[in-house]
């Protein structure tokens, strides 16, 4: 039989153990992918969904981002800035409509 004194120290050392041992939930980013001489800018690696793009386009023609999943199409006239947030998780392969060597991916964990 354990003595009622040292089982409340394991229930209290067990508690705290407990409430150390879940990670905190991780707050959404905001990341930037810049369309510049008709090419997309890098795009961060550590995606997450929740996490938002901002999508700037600093070229003197008109650009979208559109996912080849249908899952997003952001229409970026020249010198605008849209920001979308993560809503799903994967590889998302993403086009510009009206120039299609524009591409880029989204990994989405």
């Amino acid at each position: 039989m354990i003595p009622l004194r040292r089982l409340s120290l394991y229930a209290a050392s067990t508690g705290a153990l407990l409430l150390t041992a879940s990670p905190a939930a991780a707050a959404p980013r905001e990341h930037v992918v810049v369309i510049d001489k008709m090419k997309f800018g890098p795009v961060a690696a550590d995606l997450r969904k929740g996490d938002a793009i901002v999508w700037v386009n600093r070229d003197i023609f008109r650009h979208t981002a559109t996912a080849a999943n249908h899952s997003f199409d952001v229409e970026l006239p020249p010198g605008a800035k849209v920001r979308m947030v993560l809503k799903g998780t994967g590889s998302i392969p993403f086009v510009c409509r009206y120039h299609p060597g524009m591409r880029g991916v989204l990994q989405i964990k």
